[in-house]
């Protein structure tokens, strides 16, 4: 089954040679884990909103301007980074952060040690022209080479072969999982987007919610979410459990959450592109203020202005055309629990997004996928 999916959402799965470690035959489940799942939200949904909250003016503004964190990659990294494209093209990694700290504690398990996880990682690739994007998800079981990275407190830590892939941003934050995916694929990022739990679940919210359609019913106690099969309005919180559920659904696989968390972001850039915000101020300037409180952007957008000027040119991009690819992988043999990449597909995929080009089918044919496929579509979606 192919990873790949245009307009329908997929994940790759499972080809490549074997390691050389423990074998595990048969198909490989994912344990049940009562640990929570980092959110999903796309770069130029989050963005949209605040270019439409941005065209206040005074104090306003400025509160808005405030809300905003940013993070200093390029100071961060420094020039020892692939080169910028010159083909018009841009690459967006967008996290999805689960700090325990504060009001998130309530939305899921872990440790309440005031750190942070990335459970959700995509890379957004906007084509030249801004009117179609390919978002590859990044599984964070993925065992990869983390590359030394310095934390926030100045503390480098060595270089590490195995890694989990999600462990970067526990081990440097921000930095070093920009640092890690630009050394997987090649490919510089030109932007960064992070949204926390509290702030997805809010902005579901505030948006009114985001329908979706469920071919199976999906109960997970651990998330919170209890589905029948149909139509359904999903409140921020049925949203935030359906994108961190693995288990409500197909096989446990997080390869399976997500597929769930690809149709979702479908449903969810349908939905904004159907909310009349312009009929009132009051939602409008709501629906900013949650956004900029919610995100943390590279300093490059770390303005109401940058983040205008960048949304604007996202504006373009529909639900169908998006085509929803997952990094080709297979599943690790000494250990069902981790992934590991197919190097000589992922290669397809890093390829033609350097050259922004469509991800090839081969690049995603035969590899690992989940079982949920099929199971959220959006309403209008196509």
């Amino acid at each position: 089954m192919s990873a790949q999916s245009t307009p329908d959402p997929a994940i790759p799965g499972d080809t490549g040679p074997t390691s050389s470690r423990g074998r595990s035959k048969g198909r490989r489940r994912r344990p049940p884990t009562g640990r929570r799942r980092a959110l999903t939200v796309t770069a130029w949904t989050a963005a949209g909103i605040v270019v439409l909250g941005g065209t206040g003016a005074g104090y306003l503004y400025f509160k808005l301007n405030d809300n905003l964190k940013t993070v200093d990659i390029n100071q961060a990294l420094g020039t020892d980074r692939p080169g910028k494209a010159d083909n018009g093209s841009e690459n967006i990694l967008v996290l999805g952060s689960d700090s325990r700290s504060g009001t998130n504690k309530k939305l899921g398990g872990g440790t309440d040690d005031g750190s942070a996880r990335s459970d959700t990682a995509m890379i957004v690739h906007v084509y030249e022209g801004h009117k179609k994007a390919t978002v590859i998800s990044m599984p964070r079981d993925t065992l990869v080479d983390r590359p030394e990275c310095t934390d926030a407190k100045g503390a480098t830590h060595p270089a590490v072969h195995g890694a989990m892939f999600n462990e970067s941003y526990s081990t440097g934050g921000a930095a070093c999982t920009v640092k890690t995916v630009e050394s997987l694929t090649g490919l510089r990022m030109d932007h960064y987007l992070e949204v926390d739990f509290n702030g997805f679940e809010k902005l579901i919210d505030e948006l009114g919610g985001v329908q979706v359609t469920t071919t199976k019913a999906i109960h997970d106690p651990d998330s919170h979410l209890n589905l029948a099969a149909g139509p359904h309005t999903l409140s921020g919180q049925q949203a935030l459990g359906l994108v961190r559920t693995r288990h409500g659904v197909g096989d446990g696989s997080d390869l399976g959450r997500i597929q769930l968390q690809q149709a979702f972001v479908k449903a969810l850039v349908e939905q904004v592109k159907h909310i009349g915000l312009f009929t009132s101020p009051k939602k409008l300037y709501d629906l900013a203020d949650t956004a900029t409180k919610a995100v943390t952007a590279d300093s490059d957008l770390g303005s109401v202005n940058s983040l205008m000027s960048f949304a604007d040119g996202l504006k373009g991009i529909s639900s169908s055309h998006m085509t929803m690819v997952t990094m080709p992988v297979r599943y690790d043999p000494a250990n069902p629990n981790r992934v590991v990449v197919v190097k000589s597909k992922a290669q397809l995929v890093w390829d033609a997004l350097r050259n922004d080009r469509p991800v090839p089918k081969a690049a995603t044919e035969g590899t690992a996928t989940g079982e949920a496929k099929g199971v959220v579509s959006a309403p209008g979606a196509s």
